[in-house]
């Protein structure tokens, strides 16, 4: 693997990091549920009797919006740096 491929994905990764604190952070800041809050929830609960007793805005934000917003970090940084280093 290039040097410039590796650097690629170790950018990707660094902001997928910063973009998961920051959708913590605002999780937090809303009152919704974070994956830490939800799976020592489900360690404690189990994790069906955890699941279902989410809210719908929890539900989303854990299965659309999260993983979405974290892909869309990824996907933007990888075009970033394709325009920049070549």
């Amino acid at each position: 693997m290039s040097p410039m491929i590796l650097l690629k994905i170790y950018l990707a990764g660094l902001v997928v990091l910063i973009t998961a604190i920051g959708l913590n952070l605002l999780a937090n800041a809303l009152g919704l549920s974070t994956w830490y809050d939800f799976l020592t929830l489900a360690s404690q609960q189990g994790f069906f009797h955890t699941l279902k007793n989410l809210k719908p805005v929890d539900f989303l934000f854990l299965i659309l919006l999260y993983p979405g917003l974290l892909g869309l970090s990824a996907y933007l940084t990888f075009r970033l740096t394709s325009l920049v280093l070549h």
